[in-house]
């Protein structure tokens, strides 16, 4: 077998940029199935993974229902593959096992006590949520867009002995939001078959879901992630083709008008060739939010996306991986980005955990007809726009969509994170740089990162005993260490100017003394940062740029020089480079190495800015810098790294407000950058 999936007798005329057609998406089905099934010797063996050593799961003694839980993914998520080859082809076979059969047998199996494999109830279990009620709700959105795939195999006693078992979990306890379309798709599924179900409970979730949508096509998940597009949108757009327009049609329409919204910038969020972008929790998802563009031609209106554009990028984000051999791993998707990389992964996965990145294979259940499979692919605005960066603003969900023309690359900048995760917290993702870990010993890759050099901290005083008397829990070996921004809070976009800020420490540990304000302007490839510091004490700051990954052993080459007060360093390797430029506020520019923090490589190189203040009392202070990429070998120019002609440093503006700045570029545009009121402008 290949070592990585080719596509073979591409088709550059109806697909000139990928050579994907709908033939080449079966038959990359069949190729990452066949992967999996080396695991399975005939129909009866039950697919079972190899354990991953690390965080995910099962771990070593874990009870018996953890490795049946583990199975049950496997078995659950590959069918988000099989399930669209029968579809296809009712007779397909890989390995010599007619997959019907074989996913007839064993969900059958699964859910029937006393047999091979066969899941525990609820009842038989603490009373809590399981990962097996995720796994039916993703087997029930599969069976609700495709029912006849192996739903009418069964005689009506083999579902009769099955439901006992779906129905327990369907009406069993649910966690949180986005586990509540996994009861629903689950129980629409019984009661469109026939079944008796709790209507009251299925109408509860669906109330619940629809009251999380939050505008411009987005649903709050913890916080705002691709659970909003992959569940909230193409689980429940299934939903309603196939149930939710005849029973529920008032919350289908919610549903609905929230996916036709999601559409208008759901392109934004990939680069020009596809990749997706490395943001959020469940990375090892990875091309699963790509199941929105087939998802646009299961809706009421068909004209939403450019049908040629949307097969481009859906093809694009799954060769983005499949065509890789560091993908692979065990012979299935490593738990990881790229290659296996356990840091970058959740305690909540499991080996077969990946097989839901495959969910864009739904499209093979859109008719031969479809304009997603019979338009030309195109390129959509990339097309027009040169050299220029396309912003799209959606301020509901705090998220800004930045489309490099002159790179192909496209950046997410976050916020509304409420907590401390580099999935979540870093200043901005790039779908061709992708984010690595956070280095607690500073020059943590696009983060600013904070250490109080503050002398009570250093002692693991509490910094209020001094007025209250009382002391609290201060590690002074943790202060010691750097950490990310606890919060980030969005704050607009004014006059082109986005405006955000990073909070270093929550109150009520004096969070109002540990303020970074951000104010960005986006420049072509790069962008402009003039940041704001309200640190209360002694400090020290990092800023870093995106990490480079070292492959075969060679690290990037750093360059570095001055120009009076204005410092320039950059690093490059094959294929892509970055540079950081500060022009005010700090101290100097580093580089350093990481062991295993990137997503591509165990090893890379970080460039990034350094300032530290020893004063009681420091001053607020304007941090004026830029970071620039470049996806190509050409070496940076002059003009390049000197994009700002002058900085008039404003200390009482005319809003009244302190220490604001206008900036004029080098093409000649002015920016006023004014943060008036910037904090009652919060929005998290």
């Amino acid at each position: 077998m290949k070592p990585a999936f080719e596509v073979q007798n591409p088709d550059f005329e109806l697909s000139p940029l990928t050579g994907m057609t709908r033939h080449h998406y079966i038959e990359c089905a069949k190729y990452l199935l066949e992967r999996a099934f080396t695991h399975i010797d005939s129909i009866d063996q039950h697919l079972s993974f190899p354990r991953v050593p690390g965080k995910t799961y099962p771990q070593p003694n874990a009870p018996e229902w953890r490795y049946r839980s583990a199975d049950f993914e496997a078995l659950e998520r590959t069918f988000t593959l099989a399930g669209p080859l029968i579809l296809n082809d009712p007779e397909v076979s890989i390995k010599g096992i007619k997959l019907r059969d074989y996913y007839s047998l064993h969900f059958y199996r699964a859910f029937t006590p006393g047999h091979a494999n066969s899941l525990p109830l609820p009842e038989e279990l603490p009373d809590s949520n399981y990962q097996f009620t995720c796994e039916f709700g993703g087997l029930f959105k599969t069976l609700l867009l495709m029912p006849d795939t192996i739903w009418s195999q069964y005689t009506e006693e083999q579902k009769s002995e099955m439901v006992k078992t779906i129905s327990k979990w369907g009406h069993h306890r649910t966690t949180q939001n986005n586990w509540r379309i996994f009861n629903i798709t689950t129980l629409s599924f019984l009661k469109k078959h026939g079944y008796e179900i709790d209507d009251d409970l299925l109408k509860s979730h669906l109330l619940w879901v629809a009251s999380y949508h939050s505008g411009n096509g987005w649903y709050l998940e913890q916080t705002y992630n691709y659970y909003s597009i992959s569940l909230f949108i193409v689980y429940t757009t299934i939903w309603n083709r196939a149930f939710g327009d005849e029973y529920y049609p008032e919350i289908a329409d919610v549903i609905e008008r929230s996916a036709q919204k999601l559409m208008e910038s759901l392109p934004s969020f990939f680069g020009r060739d596809g990749y997706i972008n490395m943001w959020s929790r469940s990375i090892c998802y990875r091309t699963w939010v790509s199941g929105a563009f087939p998802v646009a031609f299961m809706l009421k209106k068909q004209n939403l996306l450019d049908a040629g554009w949307a097969r481009r990028l859906c093809s694009g984000s799954l060769l983005q991986f499949v065509t890789r051999e560091d993908f692979y791993h065990n012979e299935i998707p490593s738990l990881g980005f790229y290659g296996t990389r356990e840091y970058m992964v959740q305690n909540y996965s499991c080996p077969g955990s990946p097989y839901l990145m495959f969910l864009p294979f739904i499209c093979l259940a859109l008719p031969e007809d479809s304009p997603f499979w019979t338009a030309k692919e195109n390129d959509g605005f990339w097309e027009n726009l040169g050299n220029d960066s396309k912003k799209v603003i959606l301020d509901n969900p705090g998220l800004v969509l930045v489309n490099h023309g002159k790179t192909g690359t496209s950046e997410i900048i976050p916020g509304k994170v409420y907590y401390d995760d580099p999935n979540y917290s870093k200043l901005a993702y790039n779908t061709h740089f992708p984010w690595e870990d956070h280095d607690p010993d500073g020059g943590t890759s696009m983060e600013y990162s904070f250490r109080s050099l503050d002398p009570r901290d250093l002692r693991g005083d509490d910094v209020n005993f001094y007025l209250t008397g009382l002391t609290v829990d201060n590690d002074a070996l943790k202060n010691q260490k750097f950490t990310i921004s606890q919060s980030m809070l969005y704050n607009g976009v004014i006059d082109e100017v986005l405006y955000r800020q990073a909070i270093m420490r929550k109150p009520p540990n004096n969070g109002v003394g540990y303020i970074i304000d951000l104010a960005e302007i986006t420049l072509a490839a790069g962008v402009i940062r003039v940041d704001r510091t309200r640190l209360a004490f002694e400090y020290e700051i990092t800023l870093g740029h995106f990490g480079l990954p070292h492959y075969n052993g060679k690290s990037a080459e750093v360059e570095q020089f001055d120009e009076g007060e204005k410092k320039v360093v950059t690093a490059t390797i094959p294929g892509r480079s970055v540079a950081l430029i500060t022009y005010k506020g700090w101290d100097q520019l580093e580089s350093k190495v990481h062991t295993n923090m990137n997503a591509e490589t165990d090893d890379s190189t970080v460039i990034f800015a350094r300032k530290k203040r020893l004063d009681k009392n420091p001053p607020m202070e304007l941090l004026i810098s830029v970071m620039l990429h470049k996806m190509d070998d050409k070496p940076w120019t002059t003009e390049e790294l000197d994009p700002i002609k002058n900085i008039e440093v404003i200390e009482v503006t005319s809003t009244y407000s302190t220490l604001g700045v206008v900036l004029t570029l080098a093409d000649k545009r002015k920016f006023n950058i004014d943060f008036k009121d910037i904090d009652g402008r919060r929005s998290c």
